[in-house]
């Protein structure tokens, strides 16, 4: 479904005041139904980890995710930004681990549907993604050497069970990584090739183990999906579970709102990259543009030599373009689903209400960096319209969007 140009088309006809209360159209109806959790279908399988269906690998990846013994500190570990009661997110404008983070942290759930991960997009599967925090300075500050060698002493048969013999790093440096300070990157350099391929086929795992257990953990239906099974079956009495106010909010949310056009589909995104000129700080952070650069030289990427994928695999690698200016400024779009328990919004926090949310795509300011897709007040555009909102449109559009809360489940 070419969402951008449907949208188009119903917000120029669309009427910009008033309430309707027109039954939901053939074409409403089948983009109403493509946004049902259901329509998500079976868990995509990830050809690059192997072990991501492992029950081993799942019980060890819980382990993992919540021992803070792979920190510099020994007080961060995955759980630390990703909490559990708090939608796998922390709550915080920006992620707080050994140090303050840059951008804000994103969910667990609904992560393995997407084929590009964190704001960036600079990670391409999930369990390269739990890789990066480990060695960042400002998150769990650890180095790669110490990584591996906690990993093949602490839990050395749970590894092994898994992935065959663990090697022998006891006479390794204590300290060896190719991103850390000076003296780790100089004694990362020192080591064998052979004993920097065992390091990172430990810590490449380690990773796996971590995305086996993250790929359980999965959003529940929500009142939405209820009311969209209502409208998909002709129930009337189903659609009860609706307030009117709800019902408008998706009328907008699809049409004059424009929302569907980016955040469509069963988890409510597109899982692109946009620019949409959302507040930055004094030094413009470029986002996708330099999130493409970072995956494309990642050891640790689909086609890298740690993947379990065949290079016909990675497709969305392979066919990426590296000097896309056009991503200067682009960020992942965000999915929707319970999306009111988790603010504050957007990359860095900046805003932190549902309602400042829409307002700031109804002023569409310029971007700080790049050019921001949003058509801006006085500009013509083949692609997008202005958005003119109300505020009751705003109000009911907010509603519409509470309305995606469900629970969160882990599946085993």
């Amino acid at each position: 479904m070419n969402f951008r140009a449907l949208i188009v088309a119903m917000a120029a006809a669309a009427s910009f005041s008033g309430r309707s209360q027109e039954p939901w159209s053939p074409q409403d109806v089948a983009a109403i139904s493509s946004l049902r959790l259901k329509e998500a279908g079976d868990l995509p399988v990830d050809p690059s980890n192997a072990y991501e269906a492992s029950p081993e690998a799942i019980a060890l990846g819980r382990t993992l995710f919540h021992d803070p013994r792979f920190s510099a500190n020994g007080k961060v570990s995955c759980a630390s930004c990703h909490v559990a009661e708090r939608q796998f997110e922390d709550s915080l404008p920006r992620g707080q681990g050994i140090g303050p983070g840059k951008r804000r942290t994103m969910p667990v759930m609904g992560a393995m549907h997407s084929p590009f991960l964190f704001w960036d997009g600079r990670k391409d599967s999930l369990w390269s993604q739990a890789l990066g925090p480990l060695e960042d300075a400002l998150e769990h500050g650890g180095n790669r050497v110490g990584i591996a060698r906690i990993m093949t002493t602490r839990y050395r048969a749970e590894y092994e069970k898994i992935f065959g013999p663990a090697p022998a790093l006891q006479s390794l440096p204590a300290a060896a990584s190719p991103t850390g300070p000076a003296a780790e990157r100089e004694a990362w350099a020192h080591l064998t090739e052979g004993s920097r391929m065992q390091v990172n086929r430990v810590y490449a795992n380690m990773g796996k183990a971590i995305a086996a257990f993250e790929r359980t953990i999965a959003y529940g239906e929500s009142r939405f999906d209820r009311y969209a099974d209502a409208v998909a079956s002709g129930d009337k009495s189903g659609q009860q579970v609706f307030t009117p106010q709800e019902v408008q909010g998706l009328r907008i949310f699809l049409t004059r709102g424009q929302c569907i056009t980016c955040h469509n589909g069963p988890m409510l995104t597109d899982h692109a990259f946009h620019n949409t000129g959302v507040p930055q700080a004094a030094t413009p952070d470029r986002g996708r543009y330099d999130g493409i650069r970072k995956l494309v030289r990642d050891e640790f990427n689909c086609l890298g030599p740690y993947s379990d994928a065949r290079p016909e695999q990675c497709t969305e690698l392979l066919y990426l373009a590296e000097e896309d200016t056009s991503q200067i400024g682009s960020f992942r779009t965000p999915g929707l689903r319970n999306v009111a328990l988790r603010p504050p919004y957007m990359h860095a926090g900046q805003f932190t209400t549902l309602e400042q949310v829409i307002a700031h795509y109804m002023r569409a300011p310029a971007a700080a960096a790049g050019r921001s897709e949003l058509a801006a007040h006085g500009e013509r555009r083949t692609d997008k319209i202005v958005i003119h909102l109300a505020s009751p449109d705003i109000r009911d559009l907010a509603a519409f969007l509470r309305t995606l809360t469900g629970p969160v489940s882990q599946s085993r």
